[in-house]
């Protein structure tokens, strides 16, 4: 299941602006290419898949918020022959921030995840030892 449409995609910025991006044949049919903007879209749907498949269970059931947005984002820079607007740019960059985010799980998605392994320690320890040893070292203060 793809996380954003060509309906999303034009509902948002347009059926002209994907008309200009993906009307690359010879001659020019004045139509949206709906394969290129497919392309656009899986490409955009593994590139958010890398990014989530440690935290979250892959296929995502449904398209939790905000990875349709994301995905609308990322699609849209790929679909650029040429260089995009700065706002383009922007969203692209934000996204790929947020993705970052979602990795390192601070985003959370609404979504079934991964339970992170754990060492099943609750934290640092230190001996008793190694404290005294380091209040020697430091003039008997820590």
């Amino acid at each position: 299941m793809a996380y954003s449409t060509q309906a999303d995609l034009e509902k948002h910025y347009g059926t002209a602006l994907l008309v200009n991006l993906t009307d690359r044949g010879e001659l020019a049919s004045g139509v949206i290419d709906a394969d290129v903007v497919t392309q656009a879209i899986a490409d955009a749907d593994a590139m958010i898949d890398g990014y989530i498949k440690t935290r979250y269970t892959l296929p995502l059931d449904g398209v939790p918020d905000p990875i349709g947005v994301l995905s609308r984002r990322i699609a849209i820079y790929n679909l650029h022959v040429f260089e995009p607007s700065s706002k383009i740019v922007r969203d692209y960059e934000g996204a790929i921030a947020t993705l970052k985010d979602i990795g390192k799980g601070i985003v959370q998605l609404d979504a079934d995840g991964v339970t992170p392994e754990t060492s099943g320690g609750g934290g640092a320890q230190l001996a008793e030892g190694i404290v005294a040893g380091i209040k020697s070292d430091m003039g008997g203060f820590v």
